[in-house]
């Protein structure tokens, strides 16, 4: 475990502060500019002695009534950010323990058998690429190809549901080894559950995916948060004068700021800097399948010197 000492966590924490890649500050910039904008005409307009200052209006809409609907916002967001990271941390763990079933308890009888299961282990791979293209609403691209034969890829591109042709196969494999006696009952049984097993997966995250936050709520929020917002200066202006445009625009940096964040987490499958990692993940996972044959082949070889 490495240590970091006290100066080099200030410097990241420094540098946390200021950083603007994967902030939600381009999301919101142009929101919080145009409350502070506002909050200063509406200080040249006390200024010229108008009846604008009319702390009244705080009661409008209370503030804890706006922070809970914030928080429901984020936490709702969250919850699916989550579950996406939860249902593909799964999917990782899955997929190794069927490579290492598929390994261990498919024999080799003839000089192909070695061949056919290695393809098969690559079908894992395979299967990570589509679940993370269908989550994408994108079609079989090149890097399917290292991992399937060219008839397989030309039906992955006419597929509308590659993770389901790709577990087709799995099992289609498994099924041809059952009936050449090189699988039992309950082998079979077992990874055909690991195979159900990813299929879950993926339905968990086309429920996220196809099932967004309600627009009606979402369009409630923002106009809530906006109302709120434009009415600050008007409470706050006789105490802050010229300074209502700098704490307006504060505090709607915070409000926006919390309430893009639900945005950004929401649909967690995309390529924004806060989606989920996916093809950090399914890079993790080949380079995990490659070793494991790569290692239990040198084993194997070494056994039979």
């Amino acid at each position: 475990m490495v240590k970091i000492s006290k100066t080099t966590a200030k410097k990241l924490w420094l540098r946390e502060i200021f950083r603007f890649q994967g902030s939600v500050i381009p999301g919101i910039l142009e929101r919080s500019l145009f409350c502070a904008a506002f909050s200063i005409l509406i200080s040249f307009l006390y200024f010229i002695k108008l009846p604008v200052a009319q702390p009244v209006l705080g009661s409008v809409i209370p503030s804890i009534v706006l922070a809970l609907l914030l928080v429901f916002r984020t936490n709702t967001a969250y919850e699916r950010y989550w579950e996406g990271r939860r249902l593909w941390g799964s999917t990782v763990v899955t997929i190794r323990n069927l490579a290492w079933q598929i390994w261990v308890a498919v024999d080799e009888v003839e000089p192909g058998d070695r061949e056919r299961k290695i393809t098969a282990l690559r079908l894992l791979s395979a299967f990570a690429i589509c679940d993370k293209l269908y989550l994408r609403y994108e079609p079989a691209s090149d890097e399917l190809k290292p991992w399937v034969s060219v008839s397989q890829y030309r039906v992955l591109q006419n597929s509308q549901n590659m993770p389901l042709e790709i577990a087709g196969w799995l099992g289609d494999y498994l099924q041809q080894q059952y009936k050449r006696g090189l699988l039992t009952n309950y082998q079979l049984a077992t990874m055909h559950t690991l195979i159900n097993k990813l299929i879950d997966d993926v339905g968990g995250c086309e429920r996220i995916l196809k099932t967004p936050i309600p627009a009606a709520y979402v369009i409630h929020l923002n106009q809530l948060v906006l109302i709120y917002c434009l009415i600050l200066p008007f409470q706050f202006v006789k105490d802050l004068g010229w300074w209502t445009g700098l704490f307006v625009a504060i505090v709607s940096f915070a409000l926006f700021g919390i309430e893009q964040i639900g945005v950004e987490i929401e649909n967690p499958f995309g390529y924004d800097y806060n989606d989920l990692p996916l093809d950090k993940i399914c890079q993790t996972i080949q380079n995990n399948l490659e070793e494991f044959i790569a290692s239990q082949t040198n084993q194997d070889t070494m056994e039979t010197r």
